[in-house]
């Protein structure tokens, strides 16, 4: 599933997702969401999450609750 729309998203889950500094390379960062950021129910780039460890990136592919 791709991380383009709010509702797929919850905390807790476990995802991929592209940090601001990994952007021109689309490296994937996988981590578990802690906050969700993006007010918004739909972004073309991916919802923008806050993950556990304080990196905050654009969510690109759910794994999982």
């Amino acid at each position: 599933m791709n991380g383009q729309n709010r509702k797929d998203i919850l905390p807790s889950m476990t995802v991929d997702s592209v940090l601001k500094k990994d952007q021109r390379t689309g490296k994937l960062t996988r981590g578990i969401v802690k906050d969700i950021l993006t007010k918004s129910a739909t972004h073309p780039h991916g919802i923008k999450v806050r993950l556990t460890d304080g990196q905050i990136g654009r969510v690109q592919e759910i794994h999982s609750k």
